[in-house]
């Protein structure tokens, strides 16, 4: 199948599960056409054979205050379906790509164009809420052929909100356990700690939702009885205040703020517990890579993350905000390498045996063999 992917290129779930998904795809024998601002951010790294990359150019103009973003989408994909002769557009997020993708197909005509839209969370739970975008969002709902949500919570809340009159599929996001896993040999860990150390771990986006501050208020507590210390991984508007809280708290020299960074497995690979006290997910990529990586996680039970994270099993789940039960969980793992070791390959298995790509690879071609056939 010749396949075209729309996602936003920046560090976050929805990026990485269409890059990884398009990686593949490609190796699967499709051809992937990415339709973006710019190269996707795990896509960076290396050539892969049947992948292609189509940039959006937005053209300034005198007349128009903001550059017009999605109608300079919606004609490169019409562009590059055409000259390339795409069977379907797969788009990541209901607003904006939907609606470019329908003003895509509509161009098109009489040619049938399929659009696949798969819902991540934030374009249903916040944007698609906005009163200004409600409407457009359930517009772009109902043009697409087949809607697919990363998970049973997402899709839940999305038929409560929008009401669709299709069906909403579920097709969980799924982790690469040949790239994340757990680094037996030499690896990043003495560069950010020292002997004998624990290595706690965060990885997200740094946005108020994830709630980054809890992760350092947890660590306070937990070095307070383990030596320890707290790597960071990604960037963004909250990540200022919780240096300034490390600092506050005398942890900051226990910190390591690594920002975006491309090797992720690899450094997932050298942890040991992975904080996750996200106010909301969809899923939850970053556990699931994490659980990989055999780190067990402690996190919220919220959203799609339970789905992910089987509490007592593969790490603990507790109620958003409660900064002592994580603690305390975080201070038991740390006490406790059995308990660690034993979490840790309860988490690879079920990475292994529920997320793997292959499944998600398998449900995403019947979607599309689905589409394209009407």
């Amino acid at each position: 199948m010749k396949i075209g992917i729309t996602c936003h290129p920046t560090v976050g779930g929805s990026g990485i599960l269409a890059s990884e998904l398009g990686k593949y795809l490609a190796l699967r024998g499709h051809s992937v056409h990415f339709i973006t601002m710019s190269v996707p951010y795990r896509l960076r790294e290396e050539f892969h054979e049947n992948l292609f990359f189509h940039n959006v150019e937005v053209e300034p103009y005198p007349l128009f205050e903001h550059t017009p973003y999605n109608m300079a989408l919606a004609a490169k994909m019409r562009e590059v379906a055409e000259e390339e002769g795409l069977d379907l557009l797969h788009v990541h997020y209901a607003i904006p790509h939907s609606i470019s993708a329908y003003l895509a197909a509509q161009m098109l005509m009489p040619r049938r164009l399929p659009i696949v839209t798969t819902l991540h969370g934030t374009d249903i739970t916040l944007v698609g809420q906005d009163k200004s975008f409600f409407e457009l969002t359930r517009f772009g709902i109902e043009n697409s052929t087949i809607v697919t949500a990363v998970s049973d919570a997402l899709k839940r809340e999305t038929e409560e909100i929008f009401r669709p009159s299709k069906e909403i599929r579920r097709i969980h996001n799924f982790v690469d356990a040949s790239h994340f896993r757990k680094q037996r040999g030499p690896c990043h860990r003495d560069t950010f700690a020292k002997r004998g150390q624990l290595v706690y771990m965060h990885s997200s986006n740094f946005r108020p939702v994830k709630r980054v501050e809890d992760v350092v208020k947890v660590f306070a507590r937990t070095v307070e009885k383990v030596d320890g210390v707290l790597v960071m991984i990604g960037e963004g508007p909250t990540q200022r205040a919780a240096r300034e809280l490390a600092q506050k708290l005398g942890v900051l020299d226990r910190v390591r703020f690594l920002g975006n960074q491309m090797d992720v497995a690899g450094l997932m690979g050298c942890g040991d517990v992975f904080l996750f006290p996200s106010e909301t997910e969809s899923f939850g990529l970053a556990p699931l890579e994490a659980m990989a990586s055999e780190m067990p996680v402690i996190a919220s039970h919220s959203g799609g993350i339970p789905e992910v994270v089987t509490h007592g099993e593969v790490g603990y789940l507790t109620e958003v905000g409660d900064v002592d039960a994580m603690a305390a969980h975080a201070i038991e793992l740390g006490l406790s390498e059995e308990l660690r070791a034993r979490m840790g390959r309860a988490g690879r298995a079920r990475a292994e045996t529920v997320f793997p790509a292959s499944k998600a690879a398998d449900e995403y071609e019947a979607v599309y063999r689905e589409a394209i056939e009407g």
